[in-house]
């Protein structure tokens, strides 16, 4: 069994992953000895090197002096990469099952003052990770014809994708392919990766084109709002029927059921967290509803965060005769208060 690598050469060896995925270029001893915070001499980094080439983690193109990570050094990599990333989540959820009965409370308190302030229905639901930026993609072979992908997301989301050949891929082609996508996708917010982008890329993997288009639906899958997930406080429901509009047999039988299903104020959440472009206050008139049973009424949402890509939609609906002014200022003055306390006494 093969002896583990020790802490140093895990350090040089991640060194020169990083490195390589920055630059694409093959990497040197005193490139990796002045650019990274290691404090160990080009001497000893050089010794290490030739260590880990023989223990087969990286590999020495015939044309250069430097190095590259073999498939062996992009595994241990990532296994490593994983492991502080649960580690990272464990913290984390720890973290929020402390925090969730204070932000469940302060929530329902929410959505209760602002009906009581404006008379209408209110919604506010629990804060999703809206967008997040790309740290790693990760191709390495599973067997002959099967591949995985592992994609990591600065949030902590982690997903594999297994991919199936129809024809065997060497070692060459996916260091290639790897290379490809972490230099055009590391860093970069998933929401900005678009159909020109997903095309030029698709055009410079050539005959793997459809492992790149499989790759990227792994990416835009780790964005998505699961519907079963998604918690959403209500209030001041009655209200509504104050308006003689609303209080139609048929029609308060719709928006009651709208309110205790949720499933539909769950479709107006994820309508307001795709639309990355506008986080400000957005006024639904009638028709304008995306949910199909408040075509009667207006709804009036901002979005608020909690940390950096986690956002949550407050809700405002009532008649279309709403008294805007008064909602705009009550949204306004709630979304700067949540940001507040979730911003300061979440993180």
């Amino acid at each position: 069994m093969e002896e583990a690598l020790n802490d140093r050469k895990k350090r040089i060896l991640k060194a020169i992953i990083k490195t390589y995925m920055e630059t694409g270029e093959p990497v040197g001893s005193r490139t990796i000895s002045k650019y990274t915070d290691l404090n160990i001499s080009s001497a000893t980094i050089r010794n290490e090197m030739s260590d880990l080439t023989d223990l087969g983690y990286i590999v020495q193109p015939h044309t250069s002096a430097g190095r590259i990570p073999s498939d062996k050094g992009y595994r241990l990599y990532v296994d490593e990469l994983m492991k502080e990333k649960e580690s990272e989540v464990a913290e984390l959820r720890e973290l929020v099952l402390e925090k969730t009965d204070k932000m469940e409370k302060v929530l329902k308190q929410a959505a209760k003052l602002l009906a009581v302030n404006t008379n209408y229905a209110t919604m506010i639901s629990v804060p999703q990770y809206s967008g997040s930026r790309l740290k790693f993609i990760q191709l390495s072979r599973v067997s002959d014809l099967q591949i995985v992908a592992v994609v990591v997301c600065e949030n902590n989301v982690i997903r594999n994708q297994i991919i199936n050949l129809e024809d065997e891929m060497d070692d060459e082609t996916i260091l290639k392919l790897n290379l490809l996508l972490n230099t055009n996708l590391n860093g970069l917010p998933i929401q900005d990766i678009n159909l020109g982008m997903i095309a030029r890329l698709k055009e410079q993997a050539g005959i793997h084109s459809g492992v790149v288009a499989t790759v990227l639906d792994a990416v835009a899958a780790t964005i998505h709002v699961d519907e079963e997930d998604l918690e959403i406080y209500t209030s001041g429901t009655t209200n509504l029927f104050r308006y003689p509009e609303l209080s139609d047999k048929s029609k308060a039988t719709e928006l009651i059921s709208a309110f205790e299903e949720k499933r539909q104020l769950a479709d107006l959440v994820k309508e307001r967290l795709s639309d990355t472009s506008n986080t400000g206050i957005q006024v639904y008139i009638g028709d304008e509803s995306p949910v199909e049973t408040m075509k009667d009424c207006s709804v009036v949402t901002a979005t608020y965060e909690l940390g950096e890509g986690m956002t949550g939609t407050i809700g405002i609906i009532g008649p279309k005769r709403m008294d805007y002014e008064n909602v705009v200022d009550n949204l306004k003055t709630l979304k700067v208060e949540l940001d507040k306390i979730f911003g300061k006494k979440l993180e």
